[in-house]
């Protein structure tokens, strides 16, 4: 639930709750604090976890209602003040999306920080149109699954990678039109499939691969520098002249709850609830956070992963 003290803060309470336990998403971001990657806004000790899933208690001050099923994401959570990975956390009332949804709470706990990271890739990022060809670089992570699902909602040509081929029917069982196996230079096949190259790009492996994807987007095309499934973000002697293609545009992304607009959430949210999308989700217990870190780490799971608490 979501419970709150000062005005202005909300508890997200971790409990037995409307028939089962609300559940909480692992991200590479806690993974990156966990290896002393992350940035000079975290501190410690810390609870790990920058998004949260509960049910509003009491928020006074605020809009939100007592019994209101949210989320909660971002703005420091889990990096200067304690996040997810707890029964019960503290977080600004600003943070909290209200969602109308009967989907489970593993389907819910699975989805703020990836989707808002999708959606914010595919529109404020590389700015997509319907009917575009976009290139996701990448996948098989839950922020690549959630943006082959947003960008085939608008009709879109969708063509992301794996670099495993055991994976490559499972990305074309989640709709995507051409799953390609990423050796780390895949712009020639991109090209041949769209002539000139694709519209846009989410890149979500990092560095080692920023450069191919450039070349696989046409001229007046952009590309999204979002994730580090690679934990390579930093170009070593980067000259952009050499380095970005004639005419192709690299933007970045990186967003926080407000900009995840409430209807977004609650439209994928039933549309999953409904079955017309799907986000593959492992299930892990609160004694299992260990084992999922480390499946998290060494990219053993198709989709997201989420721990259900056991009130």
């Amino acid at each position: 639930m979501i419970f709150s003290l000062p005005p202005g803060q909300a508890w997200i309470q971790r409990v037995h709750d409307q028939g089962s336990s609300p559940a909480f998403g692992l991200n590479r971001s806690e993974l990156h604090t966990r290896l002393g990657l992350a940035g000079p806004d975290v501190t410690f000790p810390r609870v790990l976890g920058i998004e949260a899933s509960g049910v509003v208690e009491a928020a006074p001050g605020t809009t939100l209602r007592p019994g209101q099923k949210a989320v909660a994401l971002m703005g420091g959570m889990g990096r200067s003040f304690d996040g997810g990975y707890a029964e019960y956390t503290l977080v600004p009332a600003g943070q909290v999306i209200p969602v109308d949804t009967d989907l489970d709470w593993a389907g819910l706990g699975a989805l703020p920080e990836a989707l808002q990271t999708a959606y914010g890739s595919l529109t404020t990022g590389v700015g997509a149109r319907d009917a575009d060809a976009v290139l996701i670089r990448g996948g098989t992570s839950a922020v690549g699954i959630l943006t082959v699902l947003l960008a085939k909602r608008r009709g879109m040509t969708v063509l992301s990678t794996t670099r495993r081929e055991q994976r490559r029917n499972e990305l074309l069982s989640l709709g995507v039109d051409h799953a390609l196996i990423d050796h780390g230079r895949i712009a020639e096949e991109v090209r041949d499939l769209v002539p000139g190259g694709v519209d846009g790009a989410v890149e979500l492996v990092g560095a080692p691969t920023l450069r191919d994807t450039l070349r696989a987007t046409r001229a007046g095309g952009t590309v999204c520098f979002t994730g580090m499934l690679s934990n390579e973000w930093i170009i070593r002697d980067f000259y952009p002249i050499e380095f970005i293609p004639k005419g192709v545009r690299l933007t970045a992304y990186s967003g926080e709850a407000a900009d995840l607009p409430a209807e977004v959430l609650s439209e994928v949210a039933n549309a999953l609830r409904r079955g017309e999308a799907h986000l593959p989700v492992t299930v892990r217990g609160m004694d299992e956070i260990v084992a999922a870190h480390d499946d998290m780490e060494h990219n053993r799971v198709l989709g997201k992963q989420v721990v259900v608490t056991r009130g």
